[in-house]
């Protein structure tokens, strides 16, 4: 098209070739007013002229002295393949126009010329040479945009399409070479493996658009932090990795790590709101580390992984024991799947106590992981891992069903109207179906909406206060009553008390395990109830052991009470046979061996 929109708006040249004059001259006359033609009189003189100049039609005869017509077709398409070639003949015969066409003519005009003719061969010619123009700019078009969607397709390959930095795949590439210089130089090759701390709260509060954001932000300050020749990458999700090679001793690592948590630090500006991040560093040195890619990657993997555990905002250098660590977490991650497939679950019963009258009025489920091997595992040893892969919410949600199936079936058999408390995690609380799962839950179990308590942290709710408090609110309606659990170990903010969507007030054990013997816990026990009592909200202590705590309690009226004073946790036959055979707590048994630590954790204890 474009090459039709030039021959419209520019004339043709065209080359005529004949040792005959007359023919020339006459030709010159037909074309001249509308092409731009220039004329030779030997195929030598042709060649040179072509050598200089590009023409859109050669019209040539066939027989001249010296070189021929037909001989030089093939060079005058050699040197411009867009060229049309019209061959002149005073031989009428089809073998001539054959041979003509053979050697690469397009069109074949005889003797004596018709200007009819000649015209018409013309107009075909330089139509055809448009299309082979037209054919030629396509295909380099095309090929140009080959060329640069190819360029595009590896740089996706190898670049993160939301930072620009490079991926996992070019940076253990650049990886490897450098650690190959560095083992010829004998010098080190650090690497930092850094996670945004709290990334999820980020995206679950302000959606992945304001989570983009912030990932972007942070490869700008990550890229000021180290010099040109070092490598940023980002590898997935909220983590970067860091490529350090002009390193002068191993003491630049810390200084490096140290800048990067002191860029990342100023607020990260979200609409009308600051956000303010941390992040947790896991660091490598070649060769003391590794002296390839993979391990090296791996031991700084678990040196992130300690940072992680040890709260974030801090850097670890990978040390030789956290592998045997990583190792023990990876096969406990494999097995907690593996529980979660088969159903290697079962849920303990511990009771809930009416202070006043030393009655059972409820239960809290508790979890306990039933391992083929290990026998009988505590939350504390899986609660977290569960949270960190997110199989937390496949446990919760088992518990919960189980949970109120009991409770109900329970209840069928003339066992009171009793309630049971199940403990939620943050995680569990935020996922988009869990509103949903409840009511499902209660309609599969036909149990009554007002029998089934919920108990969050308060580290759960705050971290996440805005969206927690609505899907309290909406839990509240349906009947559900909402308990914070431990409270005074999270943000210990009374404050909290009259702004969140609660019914209840678990008072951590901490404060009841001194309260008879330090005047300090005592009195903030008191406060605490008394402040709980004026907002209308209902307070269980954790943690009751001994007589002097539970009467100590019931002076200051707490309503209920839970610990080992009463029972520990225990499977569901036990359970109901502590509601059936004893109906006062004082004939409970003594507690047992405390096999069973209370641990808090955001679905059990």
């Amino acid at each position: 098209m474009e090459a039709m929109i030039r021959n419209q708006t520019t004339r043709a040249k065209i080359l005529v070739i004949d040792d005959d004059d007359q023919i020339r001259h006459l030709l010159l006359e037909i074309f001249r007013e509308e092409y731009d033609c220039r004329e030779v009189g030997s195929a030598e003189d042709a060649l040179l002229v072509l050598a200089e100049e590009t023409f859109d039609l050669v019209i040539s005869d066939i027989n001249m002295g010296g070189i021929s017509g037909l001989e030089m077709v093939p060079r005058v398409l050699k040197h411009a393949p867009d060229t049309v070639v019209v061959m002149i003949s005073g031989q009428q015969t089809i073998d001539s126009a054959v041979e003509a066409m053979r050697v690469g003519a397009f069109d074949y005009i005889t003797k004596p010329l018709e200007l009819r003719h000649v015209q018409a061969a013309v107009r075909r010619a330089l139509s055809h040479h448009n299309l082979l123009i037209g054919k030629r700019q396509y295909e380099t078009h095309l090929e140009e945009l080959v060329k640069e969607r190819t360029a595009e397709v590896q740089h996706l390959a190898y670049y993160d399409q939301l930072t620009d930095l490079p991926n996992r795949t070019l940076f253990a590439d650049r990886c490897t070479q450098a650690l190959t210089t560095a083992q010829r130089e004998q010098q080190p090759v650090g690497i930092l493996l850094v996670s945004l701390d709290r990334f999820k709260t980020i995206t679950d509060t302000l959606g992945h658009s304001a989570g983009d954001v912030v990932l972007a932000e942070s490869a700008s300050r990550l890229q000021s932090c180290v010099r040109k020749g070092d490598t940023v990458s980002r590898f997935e999700g909220e983590e970067f990795a860091i490529l350090l090679t002009q390193l002068d001793t191993p003491d630049d690592l810390a200084e490096i790590s140290q800048l990067i948590r002191d860029a990342l630090k100023p607020s990260f500006r979200l609409g009308g709101q600051d956000v303010y991040l941390t992040a947790s560093i896991g660091v490598g040195i070649s060769p003391s580390n590794g002296e390839d890619t993979a391990t090296m990657l791996r031991n700084a993997g678990a040196a992130l992984f300690r940072a992680r555990k040890m709260g974030g905002d801090n850097y670890q250098f990978y040390a030789a024991e956290m592998n045997a660590q990583s190792i023990k977490r990876l096969a406990l991650e494999s097995d907690l799947r593996r529980a979660v497939e088969h159903r290697e679950f079962i849920t303990y019963y511990q009771p809930v106590v009416n202070l006043a009258t030393r009655r059972i009025v409820g239960m809290e489920a508790l979890v306990r992981w039933q391992h083929p091997e290990l026998g009988i595992v505590c939350p504390a040893d899986f609660i977290g891992l569960a949270e960190d892969t997110g199989l937390v919410v496949d446990i919760g949600t088992l518990v919960l069903r189980t949970a109120c199936l009991q409770t109900r079936a329970w209840q069928a058999r003339g066992l009171n109207r009793l309630r049971v408390a199940v403990n939620v995690s943050a995680r569990q609380l935020q996922h988009a179906s869990f509103l949903e799962q409840v009511v499902q839950v209660l309609d599969e179990t036909g149990l009554d909406s007002d029998c089934l308590g919920l108990e969050l942290t308060e580290t759960s709710i705050i971290e996440n206060a805005e969206s927690a408090a609505e899907r309290l609110t909406e839990l509240r309606k349906l009947g559900v009553s909402v308990a914070i659990d431990d409270f005074g170990t999270g943000y210990s903010s009374l404050s909290y008390l009259k702004q969140l969507p609660i019914d209840t007030v678990k008072l951590d054990r901490s404060f009841v395990n001194d309260a008879t013997t330090n005047p300090d816990d005592a009195a903030l026990v008191m406060a605490v109830v008394t402040l709980a009592h004026n907002l209308r909200l209902k307070v269980i202590a954790e943690g009751v052991e001994t007589e002097e705590q539970m009467n100590f309690l019931r002076l200051l009226r707490c309503d209920e009470g839970q610990g080992y004073l009463f029972s520990k946790p225990v499977p569901a036959n036990i359970f109901e046979g502590l509601m059936v055979s004893e109906s006062r707590l004082k004939q409970f048994p003594p507690p047992g061996p405390r096999d069973h630590i209370h641990v808090s954790s955001a679905v059990n204890e």
